[in-house]
């Protein structure tokens, strides 16, 4: 599986970054993004779920890679 974040969609909220920060960064703007490859561990599902559904503009999904 695999975390995708859509930088267009995405406006600032900054939720991703503050609540799952082993999967996201933040840059200069307060705009999250992907601090890795986005492929995820078994172990990682529970926090990139946390990610998805914390995201007010749906910027995040999680794909089949």
């Amino acid at each position: 599986m695999k975390i995708v974040h859509d930088p267009d969609v995405c406006t600032g909220h900054g939720r991703c970054y503050l609540l799952v920060p082993e999967l996201f960064a933040d840059d200069k703007f307060g705009h999250g993004f992907l601090s890795g490859s986005g492929v995820l561990a078994e172990e990682q599902m529970k926090a990139a779920q946390k990610a998805v559904d914390s995201c007010p503009e749906r910027a995040i999904s999680i794909v089949a890679d």
